[in-house]
């Protein structure tokens, strides 16, 4: 007799097919699924390899057929425009940097797919992330990933107490070459697949024209400018910058300049050196702490304020309304509104927030 019955939302690359493969092993009913979270026009491209095209589709079919479990393709295109997209352009229009990967990740596999769930009878949801989902007596807990190089608990710091309770993440304790190992030995069409590295809705990395094919504009060129408000040059639209940004500013100047804020009244990108991109503190607003309690007294842990950085100690001054004051011990460079900064106590995710200043 089966343990449960596990909805499992498969993208069509290597990992989420072998977390399929695992729950199946372990004596779950599995049903998988894909997200139809757009179509190829949608986003520029005739077809291809993307997480979520036509391609990722079949061989994710592929896959559930060679595990003899049913599957099928939720469309749920309409709510991640409005979601995802949209959000993504309005941010870069407000001068900030998003993660969209986060949001979905918060809307789509952690809201949508849990109602489809519902709906389908399982008891869980399944992901190929790499995290760890621990319980205690005082609830559950968000992990890192055993393999420090492939953790993606930093994309999924938005999770609830009811949601930890409801998803297994059967690859947090396995490292990538582990997964491939398994995905070869089973003779998985997607064994191979090399992992997408870019958003999925921009494939080509060119977030500039993906935010203008999207929004429809055009954005005015401004000024760059110094932090004595001496004009350097003009941008081609605030879009087109983010913060520490030193590649692609058209000018010509007789030191490296790099992107240290942007001005949305003004129009304006300030530019500067790069000791002035650090600084030792940063706020942040839409905390969500993953004990469901919010704490009344600053905390003493490391902060990691982008996907790609090693978390750095911190103390943590919770405000109202969601908010908190970050005081760092070490000065950290670009902190980036829009970005995310997340909480550790060693190997648990505490929680995180939108950095805004």
């Amino acid at each position: 007799m089966a343990k449960g019955k596990v909805l499992i939302a498969m993208s069509g690359g290597v990992d989420s097919s072998v977390a399929a493969f695992l729950m199946k092993n372990e004596g779950y009913d599995p049903i998988g699924c894909t997200m139809k979270l757009y179509d190829n026009e949608d986003i520029g491209i005739s077809g291809g390899h993307t997480c979520c095209s036509l391609d990722d589709v079949e061989d994710a079919r592929a896959v559930a057929y060679r595990l003899g479990m049913p599957y099928y393709v939720l469309n749920f295109s309409d709510s991640f425009k409005e979601k995802i997209i949209d959000k993504f352009v309005k941010t870069y229009e407000q001068g900030m940097t998003p993660n969209p990967c986060i949001d979905c990740n918060r809307y789509m596999k952690f809201d949508k797919l849990y109602e489809r769930a519902k709906a389908l009878e399982c008891d869980y949801i399944v992901t190929g992330h790499y995290a760890r989902i621990r319980k205690t007596e005082q609830g559950y807990q968000l992990l890192k990933a055993v393999d420090a190089t492939k953790d993606q608990s930093y994309v999924l710091y938005q999770m609830t107490q009811q949601e930890l309770a409801g998803t297994r993440f059967p690859l947090g304790e396995l490292t990538k070459a582990e997964v491939r190992r398994i995905a070869e030995k089973n003779q998985f069409i997607n064994a191979n697949k090399p992992d997408s590295q870019d958003i999925c809705f921009v494939p080509d990395g060119d977030y500039v024209a993906a935010i203008k094919r999207f929004s429809g504009k055009e954005y005015e060129s401004g000024k760059f400018v110094d932090k004595h408000g001496n004009i350097l040059g003009q941008h081609k639209g605030i879009v087109a910058y983010t913060i520490g940004q030193r590649k692609g500013l058209g000018i010509s100047f007789d030191r490296p300049l790099y992107v240290c804020a942007i001005d949305v009244k003004k129009n304006e990108v300030l530019l500067g050196d790069n000791e002035d991109l650090f600084s030792k503190s940063v706020d942040v607003c839409d905390i969500n702490w993953i004990s469901g309690v919010a704490p009344e007294k600053p905390v003493a842990c490391k902060v990691k304020l982008r996907y790609q950085m090693k978390e750095q100690a911190a103390v943590i001054y919770p405000g109202e309304n969601g908010e908190a004051h970050i005081e760092f011990e070490e000065p950290q460079r670009a902190k980036t509104p829009g970005q995310a900064a997340v909480f550790y106590d060693e190997d648990v995710v505490l929680g995180g927030g939108i950095i805004y200043k």
